[in-house]
């Protein structure tokens, strides 16, 4: 929490003044018992009724000022911890952002979404409370002892018997309920994690008729976070009470030997009122920083997650800016020179010793059976990862020697599953290029064979797409992808197996419209339909991560036998079409 401390510096002043209020609000606070005190000892005693008004005034004028006081220093202190919490969250996403593909592996996306909400919530509630209770617990706690000997030291020896018996019992009950803490967080990420998976999988779950297994699944996770929530309240819990039977015990005590010194004329009936309420404020003041020392420690789990993923340093470095970078304008295409890649914690590579060059105008396909390494080829030129060995080269500047930004402004790219947002269809399409123009984004879904179902749509480019495109087909999905990968107007187009959802038509028509398109720039698509790469330019054939073929559809039929399998498999499929 020491180190997420520095993101409270924006709010510096507004943090002191909080603080500063608090101060002021406890002080008038500690003034009140005194003024009710010399009301009954000097006003009700003596019958004085304009001293009682007068003193009376001066309390409602008191009450007052405390009550404006704690308005504005709560509104600072809400302001200061929410700035706090709206900063780290801002910082987490965009580190987040930063992270190539292992990184997302390694904590696991639900577990990043509790982090980003839910662990900076924690702090920033505990940081809110630190400023409220920080300044007015020790505060009151100091100002009512030494109210309440001012006012009688020797019954202020029963407070030298309930006060470290209240502090010990409740941190006997802290040390109990502190390891749940850090089990609840954990059993939170499983809990997001289940729900993350049934509401993007419901329609895999509803075709399989596997609705009662996911409810029990998560029904399970469900019922094991509330029983561990219900165990630290029921820790937490038994501390209202205990300290209640403590302070009423005290109250007892206190009235019992108060009474006694006022017989005896050691103590007057208004110093003994005053004197139990400077108790309960202390007491209270305890219990405060008692709850407010329970809540740093599950503040502190919570931290320590947030800081576990700001430590993460990406395997992917960006380069802010490269000399070479401004060589990277001549269109040249991408080259693969020796590339050797293995995933993290893979016993076999996924590429090995891949060779080839994409040049501008040409038409280059990857086909192979699955596994073969295909998307992991486009997924080096994006640099979501980089070579082992070897170099991955675009517009002739290695990728690892251009920012990121600017590689990635090149590139035209279509994902093998197709990601829509929320919004019109309009916001889709432009999501390529902000600066798109209407004409522009008509033309992209023309050439990608998407402007028929588009017009169709009750209100055609302004039509809502709802959350993950659900209310389009995958066709019309992949079309909308393609056509926001080419409104970008890129140097390279990569599109990874963007045909599938496409009956053949469609997918010849979409073939002919982005060999004009793409006569400037290097084409490479990923597919599994021979009828897709049946006339690129470069056909690269892989197998285990090898190039096994390399070459037109007529010579990989001559001297592939990798490729004449693949084609053999679909041949009744082709004739068909």
């Amino acid at each position: 929490m020491v180190r997420l401390a520095n993101y409270m510096k924006p709010y510096l002043w507004p943090a002191i003044l909080s603080v500063l209020f608090v101060f002021l609000q406890s002080l008038a606070n500690l003034y009140l018992p005194t003024l009710m005190s010399d009301i009954v000892d000097t006003g009700i005693v003596k019958g004085d009724m304009p001293y009682i008004y007068k003193m009376g005034f001066l309390m409602l004028l008191v009450t007052l000022v405390a009550g404006i006081l704690t308005v504005v220093a709560n509104y600072l202190a809400s302001k200061v911890a929410s700035g706090f919490g709206r900063d780290v969250r801002n910082t987490m996403f965009a580190h987040i952002e930063t992270f190539s593909l292992k990184e997302f592996d390694q904590v696991g996306t639900s577990s990043l979404i509790t982090r980003t909400t839910n662990d900076i919530a924690q702090i920033e509630q505990v940081y809110m409370m630190i400023l409220k209770m920080m300044t007015m617990a020790p505060l009151m706690c100091v100002g009512g002892i030494i109210m309440a000997l001012s006012k009688d030291a020797k019954l202020s020896l029963v407070l030298v018997v309930s006060l470290p018996l209240l502090i010990v019992s409740i941190l006997i009950l802290a040390k109990k309920g502190l390891p749940f803490f850090k089990v609840i967080q954990k059993k939170m990420d499983r809990l997001n994690l289940i729900l993350r998976e049934e509401l993007t999988g419901i329609r895999v779950i509803r075709s399989f008729n596997r609705t009662n297994h996911e409810l029990k699944r998560f029904d399970e996770a469900n019922k094991d976070i509330t029983q561990t929530s219900i165990r630290i309240n029921q820790i937490m819990s038994t501390a209202m009470p205990l300290m209640m039977l403590i302070m009423n015990l005290s109250m007892v005590a206190i009235v019992w030997f108060g009474g006694l010194r006022i017989n005896s004329g050691a103590m007057q009936v208004g110093d003994l009122m005053a004197f139990i309420q400077y108790a309960m404020q202390i007491m209270f003041s305890i219990l405060m920083g008692v709850m407010m020392f329970i809540m740093i420690p599950r503040a502190q789990v919570s931290a320590s997650r947030v800081n576990e993923v700001l430590d993460i340093q990406p395997d992917i470095k960006d380069m802010k800016s490269s000399s070479l970078a401004s060589n990277a304008n001549e269109k040249q295409g991408v080259t693969f020179n020796d590339v050797t890649f293995r995933y993290p914690g893979a016993e076999t590579p996924a590429l090995s010793h891949l060779s080839f060059t994409a040049r501008p105008g040409e038409t280059t396909a990857i086909i192979g059976g699955t596994g073969a390494g295909k998307s992991t080829v486009l997924n080096m030129i994006l640099r979501y990862f980089d070579a082992v060995n070897g170099r991955v080269e675009v517009n002739g500047v290695n990728v690892k020697q251009l920012p990121l930004n600017k590689l990635r402004q090149m590139i035209g790219y279509v994902p093998q599953k197709a990601v829509l947002f929320t919004g019109s269809v309009s916001d889709n399409i432009r999501y390529g290029n902000e600066q798109a123009t209407d004409e522009e984004i008509r033309e992209a879904a023309r050439i990608a064979q998407a402007d028929d179902f588009i017009r169709e749509m009750d209100e055609g480019y302004d039509s809502v797409i709802a959350q993950g495109g659900k209310n389009v087909s995958g066709g019309q999905k992949q079309r909308l992808a393609i056509a926001r990968a080419l409104v970008r107007h890129a140097d390279v187009y990569l599109l990874d197996d963007s045909f599938s959802a496409l009956d053949y038509q469609t997918d010849a028509r979409l073939r002919a419209e982005l060999s004009q398109v793409t006569k400037e720039a290097a084409l490479i698509i990923v597919a599994q339909r021979v009828s897709t790469v049946l006339h690129a330019d470069k056909i690269i054939v892989l197998d285990d991560g090898k190039s096994v073929g390399m070459g037109t559809h007529d010579q990989l039929m001559k001297s592939c036998a990798v490729y004449q399998e693949i084609v053999a498999s679909q041949l009744d499929k082709e004739e068909l079409a």
